[in-house]
């Protein structure tokens, strides 16, 4: 999710540091929780805020010229991300990396769009999503998209478009949720791997299988597509973290009280 830009309503609210009768206005249509919570996501997405990383409502509330309120609305949204705990006397906590959940998510990703692929080749899929798609990914090389987190939107966009054409919405609802709960490790595969080309040519070759009805081409290929994904951005999280807990230029935001750190 990309950062409110500065002009945008959200962030012209904080900017102008409402009173309480505007605040309360606000807070009511939703503007200053979601710019607060579009912040904290964007900080924790960049790793300027690093798992373990202790918070306040009262230091966040602060620091964005707000008040608790939205604050606390913000924070319990991130809460059901998965990416923030809460614990005593408004105080939180950036969920620590959790290897064995991912690695859960990613074999829960992989049974839903083998399924899907299964799925599109046996009843036929939709043509018109097809063309859109393979007018994005089978493209020659001097046409992809360079830019690492438009790619990443543009992989999201593709994966979830294959699932919904299959017709489940209850599948594509949970796929959504589980799409946002990965975010944070799989776009660094974009950011700071090396599979821009390779992702390009794995879609093509999904969508060649798809479009040809070969169910079974189509399911290992998906697999095999989702587990290098994986096994990708389990080594890039690592090194990541790492290398944000042991350089200076990771000085963490003005509203963190306590940088703690862990061994991964």
């Amino acid at each position: 999710m990309k950062s409110l830009a500065a002009s945008s309503p959200a962030a012209d609210a904080v900017a102008l540091a409402p009173d309480a009768e505007g605040e309360d206005a606000l807070v009511r249509n939703g503007s200053l929780p979601e710019y607060v919570y579009a912040q904290l996501r964007q900080d924790i997405f960049d790793m300027r805020l690093l798992p373990g990383d202790q918070i306040t409502e009262t230091e966040i509330a602060a620091h964005f010229k707000v008040s608790r309120t939205p604050v606390r609305q913000a924070l319990q949204r991130l809460q059901n991300d998965g990416l923030m705990q809460g614990y005593v006397r408004g105080g939180w906590e950036v969920v620590p990396i959790d290897f064995k959940r991912f690695s859960d998510l990613y074999e829960m990703r992989k049974l839903i769009e083998t399924h899907a692929v299964r799925r599109l080749c046996a009843q036929g899929a939709d043509q018109s999503v097809l063309a859109g798609l393979r007018a994005t990914w089978c493209v020659a090389a001097e046409a992809r998209e360079q830019d690492g987190p438009k790619a990443a939107q543009l992989d999201e966009v593709f994966h979830q478009s294959l699932v919904r054409a299959a017709g489940n919405q209850e599948m594509a609802e949970s796929f959504d949720r589980l799409t946002d709960r990965i975010r944070i490790v799989r776009r660094l595969d974009f950011l700071y791997g090396d599979c821009l080309h390779s992702t390009y040519e794995e879609h093509a070759a999904i969508l060649d299988s798809i479009a040809a009805g070969d169910a079974e081409g189509a399911m290992r290929l998906m697999g095999e597509h989702i587990d290098g994904s994986h096994a990708e951005v389990n080594q890039i999280t690592l090194h990541r973290l790492h290398s944000a807990r042991a350089t200076a230029t990771t000085k963490p935001p003005a509203y963190v009280s306590v940088r703690v750190r862990r061994s991964f």
